[in-house]
Parts: C-alpha cells; sequence; structure tokens
C-alpha cells in the first residue's frame, strides 16, 4: 500500500503533508521551555482610589 505508486495519489500527497505537519510540531513543541519567570502567575499590585 505505502509504495511510489501510493504517494503520487492525492490521498498519498495529502498523508505525508500530515506526517511532515506532525513532525515539525512534535520538534517545535519540544524546543519550547517555559522558565519559571514566565510559568508563574503574574502579580499585580491595585490600588483602590476613593
Amino acid at each position: 500500500m505505502y509504495n511510489r505508486r501510493f504517494f503520487q495519489t492525492k490521498l498519498g500527497r495529502a498523508a505525508l503533508a500530515s506526517v511532515a505537519a506532525m513532525t515539525t510540531f512534535v520538534v517545535l513543541s519540544t524546543q519550547m521551555h517555559a522558565t519559571p519567570a514566565f510559568a508563574q502567575a503574574p502579580e499585580h499590585h491595585f490600588v483602590e482610589l476613593a
């Protein structure tokens, strides 16, 4: 099923594009690391005006 003839069809090209997109997503998502400065909730100081 997965031979050169299959990948020349529209479905085969869509399958290749899907695999390439998933691979790109995995590569990019493994490079992202949240540092503690960005991971913690921001502190907001509120001043009440009378």
